[in-house]
């Protein structure tokens, strides 16, 4: 429900309900790059790179094991990269490739239990902020807030696509 200003100079974001977008951008910019931090150390700490951690996030948060293809499309990487990328997580013992039963030339990708364990653990103090931070909202206040960053998500997913 964005609704416009006449006295909005151009290119300044949009108003939704008395609320300038733009503090949404500087929180989500704040929140993103607090996360990387995570990211990158443990990345640094593992060996790889933080493109390798989101790879492993990408495979632990798919419904169904993904193929080496499916991942490269999602993280919009080459066939090269993406070898790369799963040649340092198995290397580093993150993840294993497994070759389908029933079709040899089909190849899965699986975050090992050992390696999420140390994923947890590293990530643990997220998970504990996460937790804190929600104690002063409501349950119907955390779906909408849960409601709004799944929408969100989806939509850069849309723009990052090229719908």
């Amino acid at each position: 429900m964005t609704r416009a200003r006449e006295d909005r100079p151009a290119g300044q974001a949009a108003d939704v309900e008395g609320f300038e977008l733009a503090a949404f951008a500087v929180q989500l910019r704040r929140l993103t790059g607090e996360i990387n931090r995570f990211v990158h150390e443990f990345a640094s700490q593992q060996g790889l790179h933080p493109t390798d951690v989101q790879a492993l996030a990408t495979i632990m948060d798919a419904k169904a094991p993904l193929t080496p293809s499916r991942l490269g499309a999602r993280l919009g990487l080459t066939s090269g990269a993406v070898t790369a990328c799963l040649d340092r997580l198995e290397r580093t013992g993150h993840i294993q490739r497994v070759r389908d039963s029933s079709d040899r030339r089909v190849v899965h990708l699986h975050y090992l239990a050992a390696a999420k364990t140390t994923a947890r653990a590293h990530f643990l103090p997220l998970a504990e902020a996460t937790a804190r931070s929600q104690e002063g909202f409501d349950p119907h206040e955390l779906r909408i807030a849960l409601r709004l960053l799944a929408a969100l998500g989806d939509e850069l997913e849309r723009l990052n696509k090229g719908d």
